[in-house]
């Protein structure tokens, strides 16, 4: 059951069509203004990870639910800004990584 995109070349919209079968004839229609005039979207596509896969990749975009991530987050920003993290902020994010919750550090 493919979903097919299209980008409408009179509105400019884009618009998402859901196939019950790949053999059922297609014959695409704007969903917002009607036009048959429409141009074919290369679609995306996910896979799916654990979140061991996750933290292994050291992705920023990782949940903000586990502490290491928050730390990896705030980290990048600073590095794209061109700072360095100022030393507090270094050992929340070393003690996050050790396992210590953020809140166990507060005052």
């Amino acid at each position: 059951m493919p979903i097919y995109e299209y980008r409408c070349n009179d509105c400019s919209r884009r618009s998402s069509l859901f196939i019950r079968s790949i053999g059922t004839a297609l014959v695409p229609a704007c969903t917002h203004c009607g036009s048959g005039d429409l141009a074919r979207l290369m679609s995306t596509f996910s896979r799916s990870r654990s979140a061991q896969d996750v933290h292994n990749s050291g992705s920023s975009s990782a949940p903000y639910d586990d502490p290491r991530n928050i730390g990896r987050n705030v980290e990048s920003h600073f590095e794209k800004q061109g700072m360095e993290l100022p030393g507090e902020l270094r050992e929340r994010i070393d003690a996050a990584r050790d396992g210590e919750s953020p809140k166990s550090l507060q005052d």
